[in-house]
């Protein structure tokens, strides 16, 4: 989950319209990455249980 926003990244279904298809494990989405929803760095995320 993105820390400032709260956008949740689901494994199951990636971030298409981003680069990045589903079924892409968490530890496979690129450092240079940025949340689609407010351009926060991958390190700005935070495993959340759902």
């Amino acid at each position: 989950m993105c820390l400032i926003c709260g956008w949740i990244y689901d494994e199951a279904a990636g971030a298409p319209d981003h680069g990045i298809p589903a079924g892409t494990p968490w530890a496979d989405v690129p450092m240079n990455w940025t949340c689609p929803e407010c351009g926060a760095r991958k390190e700005d995320f935070e495993m959340v249980q759902i």
